[in-house]
């Protein structure tokens, strides 16, 4: 009796680790389905689907990290039950197990409910049906696992398969990931290309605001700097080289930016997130190719009248 009390503590802690990693790996894993239902379905209702790499980017992190944890500690329980098969019969153990069959008999439940609900408001696409299936798959599987080794007093014989085919889908889903996303050096390049939009974009406003103010376009970018406002110009965060700056027509107010991209936009790409940050003026035209690419833009005079003619 001692012996099981002193090993409390442990149990408690090695089947609580367990269940958590694996809603974690879990929820992950459907998110990472989904964003390649996103991918591979896209919705015209949904074009700028936002955080669409970001998704995919966390729920890959979560899954190199979480899995091989919940894999780990479940082998090692599994060595432990072996060992002290006081420590199977637990209430700790039995106790989160159903808590775990509870949970996912409720998320089967709501996802069905959730699938009718959608048919009945005439939304129902492949992309819902999918997603549905998503769940009802991850969620059937950890409820047939669990299932059938709470009810034995002897470890059940589908650990090794299960922890060997869901490991397999795990891979599987994390290097298809990188086919989407590309590798971590694409990403620092996209990346590199987002803050130069986002730059641009910044300057864009200073120059209309400098025509507003003084009515007449900057002579360079340097004119822009403000020490009461504190705004610098920023250079090219990838060279450090100033951004490309030409007065097209000082009449019409037309000017250009121009920037050197890694990577080609791919606004245009319905598979695809809008690529830019939140933050940036989507409504506006940045689409580029790789290289040198300039954004032309003209000053409406009815829309950004001087500051001095505004009554």
């Amino acid at each position: 009796m001692e012996e099981i009390k002193r090993n409390i503590p442990r149990d408690l802690f090695l089947h609580l680790l367990a269940v958590v990693t694996l809603y974690w790996s879990a929820v992950t894993f459907i998110m990472l389905m989904w964003q390649f239902i996103n991918y591979f379905f896209p919705d015209a209702l949904n074009f700028y689907y936002e955080g669409f790499n970001g998704t995919i980017r966390m729920a890959v992190s979560s899954l190199v990290i979480v899995f091989p944890v919940f894999i780990c500690v479940s082998w090692y329980l599994n060595k432990l039950y072996s060992r002290e098969a006081v420590v199977r019969e637990s209430k700790i153990r039995k106790w989160l197990i159903y808590l775990t069959l509870f949970i996912a008999s409720l998320v089967i439940i709501g996802d069905l409910v959730s699938t009718i609900n959608t048919l009945l408001t005439g939304e129902i696409t492949i992309r819902f049906i999918l997603k549905a299936l998503s769940i009802i798959l991850v969620a059937g599987i950890i409820f047939g696992y669990y299932l059938d080794d709470v009810r034995k007093d002897t470890p059940t014989k589908l650990a090794k398969p299960f922890a060997w085919a869901t490991s397999a889908l795990v891979l599987i889903a994390i290097v298809g990931s990188f086919f989407i996303i590309g590798s971590p050096a694409t990403a620092r390049l996209v990346q590199f290309d987002q803050q130069k939009i986002s730059d641009l974009t910044g300057v864009q406003w200073e120059v209309v605001k400098y025509w507003q103010g003084k009515e007449k376009l900057p002579t360079n970018l340097t004119d822009l700097n403000d020490k009461i406002s504190g705004y610098t110009v920023p250079n090219d965060p990838q060279t450090n080289v100033a951004y490309e700056y030409n007065i097209l027509n000082a009449t019409t107010l037309s000017f250009e930016l121009c920037a050197v991209f890694n990577k080609p936009s791919q606004a245009n790409n319905p598979k695809m997130a809008y690529p830019y940050p939140v933050g940036s003026d989507i409504s506006q035209n940045w689409d580029h190719q790789v290289g040198r690419t300039c954004f032309e833009r003209t000053i409406d005079k009815q829309i950004y009248r001087p500051l001095n003619t505004v009554k």
